[in-house]
Parts: C-alpha cells; sequence; structure tokens
C-alpha cells in the first residue's frame, strides 16, 4: 500500500499547505436541529470492526518512511501547559522548522499550537518560515464561560497573527438538545476569526456516542469549520481511532453534498510513530489522497515527534538513536 508517491515526499511544507481562503457557513441556525436530525445512524460495531481492520494493515519499508515524513509535515507541534514560558516557545519554533538540526532532510511541521498570550512569541519567530501559528481560544478547553469574552479572545489571536485557531464546541448547549443556539456560537466563533483557519473541537470523550460525534461533525462542518477535531487533550479519554473514523466519514458524506473538503485534526494521547501511521492509513481508506496533506489532515502531539524522528533514524541507520539525541519537545 502507498499513502504518498514516494516523489510527493520532497515537496515543501510551504508548497504543500496552500492559504486557501477560510470555509463558509452552509446553513442557518434554523436549519440546525435538521442537520443533527439527518445525520445517518452509526453502526457502532461495523465502525469499530473497521478501524480494527485497518489498524493491523502494514507497511513496506520505503512507504513507512513516506508515512513519516508526512505524519511530521501534518503535524501541529503542540504546547498546552501552566509552565509555558517564553523561552520554551522560542525553542519549540525552532524545533518546530528544523525537528533535527543535524538532518536538514526532515521536513517541518506544519504548525505550533499554544495558548494566545503566547502567540506574538511565535508570529516573531516563524514569520517566512511557512511553519503557521495555530492558538487555542474561546473558551478553552471548556468552551464556555460568557459568550462575548469568548468571541473577543478569538478575535484577538486573529488580529495577533495567528493563523489557524483551535475552537471548542459548546457541549453543553449541543448535548442539551440546544441546537441552534450552538450552531450560532460557532457561526459567531467563524466571522470572529476573521482571516484565520477554523478547527472546531468536539471533545469526543465527552459526547457519549458514535452517533453524536457524527452530529456534532455535520453541525461544525455546516456551520463553517475549516477543520473538525477530536479531542483538547485535557481529558481522559482522547483521540481513537473509531471516533476519527466516525469523523472521516462524516466529512466524507459532506463532500459529496456540498463538494467541499473540511480537514480532520486528531490530538490527545498520540505518542508513538505506529499511532500516527494508523490514523494515515484510516485516512487514506476513507477520504482518499486528497486528504493526505496538510492543509486537510492535522496530528495534535508533543512527544509523538521524537519518536517519529527515532524511527526515521532507525530506518536510515539501522539502530535506534537514545531519547536523548534529540531535544526535548
Amino acid at each position: 500500500m502507498t499513502l504518498v508517491p514516494d516523489q510527493e515526499r520532497r515537496v515543501s511544507q510551504a508548497a504543500e499547505i496552500e492559504r486557501s481562503a477560510p470555509a463558509v457557513p452552509v446553513a442557518s441556525p434554523a436549519e440546525a436541529s435538521r442537520l443533527v436530525a439527518r445525520a445517518p445512524a452509526v453502526d457502532a460495531v461495523g465502525l469499530e470492526g473497521r478501524a480494527a481492520s485497518l489498524a493491523t494493515r502494514s507497511i513496506k519499508r520505503d512507504t513507512k518512511r513516506s508515512a513519516l515524513e508526512l505524519a511530521i509535515r501534518c503535524m501541529d507541534l503542540t504546547t498546552l501547559e501552566g509552565t509555558d514560558t517564553t523561552g520554551k516557545i522560542v525553542a519549540m519554533c525552532a524545533k518546530a522548522v528544523r525537528p533535527n538540526p543535524l538532518d536538514a532532510t526532515i521536513p517541518a511541521v506544519a504548525a505550533v499550537c499554544l495558548y494566545p498570550q503566547l502567540v506574538p512569541v511565535a508570529v516573531a519567530q516563524l514569520r517566512g518560515t511557512g511553519v503557521a501559528v495555530a492558538s487555542v481560544a474561546g473558551g478553552f478547553p471548556s468552551g464556555l464561560g460568557p459568550l462575548d469574552a469568548r468571541l473577543r479572545e478569538i478575535a484577538d489571536v486573529a488580529a495577533a497573527g495567528a493563523d489557524e485557531i483551535d475552537i471548542v464546541l459548546n457541549r453543553s448547549l449541543f448535548l442539551g438538545g440546544r441546537y441552534s443556539e450552538a450552531f450560532e456560537e460557532l457561526l459567531a466563533a467563524r466571522d470572529a476569526a476573521g482571516p484565520a483557519h477554523l478547527k472546531v473541537i468536539l471533545e469526543t470523550g465527552e459526547l457519549g456516542s458514535y452517533d453524536r460525534i457524527r452530529q456534532a461533525s455535520v453541525l461544525a462542518m455546516a456551520a463553517g469549520a475549516d477543520f473538525i477535531k477530536t479531542s483538547t487533550g485535557k481529558i481522559g479519554v482522547n483521540a481513537t481511532l473509531p471516533t476519527a473514523l466516525c469523523m472521516m466519514e462524516a466529512a466524507r458524506e459532506f463532500h459529496a453534498q456540498t463538494g467541499r473538503r473540511v480537514g480532520i485534526k486528531v490530538a490527545g494521547g498520540l505518542r508513538r510513530s505506529k499511532q500516527a501511521i494508523q490514523y494515515l492509513v484510516l485516512l487514506n481508506e476513507t477520504l482518499g489522497a486528497a486528504w493526505m496533506t496538510p492543509a486537510l489532515f492535522r496530528i495534535g502531539a508533543s512527544s509523538l515527534l521524537n519518536d517519529v524522528l527515532m524511527q526515521l533514524e532507525k530506518g536510515a541507520t539501522g539502530r535506534y538513536a537514545g531519547a536523548d539525541y534529540f531535544t526535548i519537545d
């Protein structure tokens, strides 16, 4: 199985992510309840069986290197800790641009993802590199709090230069059946983000069922999300293969109905190269080659990058480098 043609793996990350115009809504708040009601029911057994089957796929050595390089190009190198400092962000940005200082053939990551207060630091460090700046905003990680404050935070990080903004679906409204209000909040966030691309975090671990994940995906995409994202990484249950597959199938159906491609971002608990490859296989088999690009697929992670670098070193030299061979994320 080939995940990406060999010649494509040398394409630069800057050339691969073409900044398209942000998505536009395709429905109104009055249609929100109808959108949710019309979302197809999910066959949970079939979904989990397909995810488990695809997770066992093996790939050849040359394809594995291509897949690992693609995983790096699709990575949002993330730090969302209370201990984040200016110095840490400067170091992280350097690593985002040049993941392995000793190997210039390793591609840059897609973006760095951080808290709003540190966006200006990242913008200054990454200007002209092709690596995007992504910020959480809008009351992350709960998605609650006064709406005007959440929208102001989104607008502020957009004004500060963030290329992408990760917000959280208001699960309180969604799970309470207040779909029009949840949709209106997403529309307002889309407007506040301005030229920045909007990633809507569903927090799938709190939605309770695949049917609800499918419905939330539809609602976010119709409201103008550029990406739908699994998780904040701040609760016990984060990205899983079945939940990601559920979202990918929703994106496939949305594309068939509207002609618009919506990106997928998986995040939370991804630490090993094997996991990254499993998600790439899932993506390729569900959405096809068109989605196998940083423009439409992201992996939110921190420690994953070093594991991918270790695997690439193993493939090139035949031996593993120690974890301390690479800089700490």
